[in-house]
């Protein structure tokens, strides 16, 4: 069994059944490296449990914190917090991938710092502690694991107009606009998805996901205004 001490340290739980913490981490190439006949375990269930369980803390949070808002906006929100490219950033935090057990083929092409790959392992992990300790440890963990990004925001961006929102923001500042870039397009032309950040000065502010161009960079700008925010309230309190 693989020594996951430095992880549950950076995790702040302590699993009773470490075998659900190794299985958490297990990749699916380990199941076809063992080929046919072999029962081999892996993480794409408890991904699936993670993902239910990240859904419901996410979603219960922003209802409780923002009374005032709508269906539509909260959504938009919660999609911006548990879309693979945030929930790999969360996984890059505690350096999940070294962890990763791996197949030798997707160790080699880069399975450990696979977006896809990192953000699963994460959902899994969630879904372990989830049955391990329960719905309100798996909760508490999460809270915490999301403080930069969401415990401190007091308030929602201009979920109708994100764009606008950074660029007014940001030229308060200085009269540098923002600058939107795209990063990748995949998918068939019916269902293409895109990926944008924006930067400004230099810096990269946010990353965003969406089915046009568009799309994906109000989703980049809505993720820069939740981090603009949350370092100022972060910095007030």
């Amino acid at each position: 069994m693989i020594n996951t001490d430095q992880l549950e340290a950076a995790l702040g739980y302590q699993f009773r059944d470490r075998n659900l913490l190794v299985l958490a981490l297990t990749h699916p190439s380990i199941a076809h490296e063992a080929g046919v006949g072999h029962l081999q375990q892996h993480n794409q269930r408890l991904e699936f449990l993670g993902d239910a369980v990240l859904q419901l803390v996410v979603t219960g949070e922003l209802y409780a914190r923002f009374p005032s808002y709508g269906e539509g906006p909260l959504t938009q929100a919660r999609a911006q917090m548990v879309n693979r490219i945030a929930l790999a950033a969360h996984a890059r935090r505690l350096n999940l991938g070294a962890f990763l057990i791996l197949s030798r083929g997707e160790d080699s092409t880069g399975g450990r710092v696979r977006t896809s790959t990192v953000a699963d392992a994460f959902e899994a992990v969630v879904g372990a502690v989830f049955l391990d300790g329960g719905f309100e440890v798996a909760r508490s963990l999460v809270l915490t694991l999301f403080r930069d990004s969401f415990g401190a925001v007091n308030e929602l961006p201009n979920l109708d107009n994100p764009k606008g929102e950074l660029q007014e923001l940001l030229q308060s500042r200085s009269p540098e606009p923002p600058r939107y870039e795209q990063l990748s397009a995949s998918g068939p032309d019916h269902n293409q998805q895109f990926e944008s950040a924006v930067f400004h000065e230099g810096v990269e502010l946010g990353r965003g996901i969406g089915r046009s161009k568009k799309l994906a960079e109000s989703a980049a700008a809505l993720s820069a205004l939740q981090t603009i925010k949350a370092a100022k309230a972060m910095k007030e309190g």
